[in-house]
């Protein structure tokens, strides 16, 4: 329960825009050997998503996450998958999300990450 709740946590700072666009943060959340397969099929490496951001910027994304769901797959590898609603303006996007979490020297770190719309 500990760990699902850790997870939750660390997935929903990927939405919120005072942690996601926080590079300190994204450097300890995003693995070494990062990669993403976003729901547009661009495929992304660690150091495309470690950035800052404009003052006012916004992430509109619907939390909690529907859907989360966590199974531990190894000793420290879990596997997240939800589903993710966001708005641009009037437009809204949902996509199916997985992510893989290792845990490394006692902390979570981002793996991997897909999306695919839905």
């Amino acid at each position: 329960m500990e760990d699902r709740n850790t997870l939750m946590a660390l997935e929903e700072s990927l939405w919120l825009a005072n942690t996601r666009f926080d590079p300190d943060l994204m450097d300890k959340t995003f693995a070494e050997s990062f990669v993403e397969f976003g729901r547009s099929g661009r495929r992304y490496e660690r150091a495309e998503m470690i950035f800052e951001s404009t003052p006012h910027a916004v992430i509109d994304a619907e939390l909690p996450l529907q859907h989360y769901a966590l199974e531990l797959i190894a000793p420290d590898v879990a596997l997240a998958t939800y589903t993710s609603i966001v708005r641009y303006g009037e437009r809204v996007e949902r996509g199916r999300r997985s992510s893989i979490w290792v845990k490394v020297e006692g902390r979570w770190k981002l793996r991997f990450h897909q999306g695919t719309p839905y």
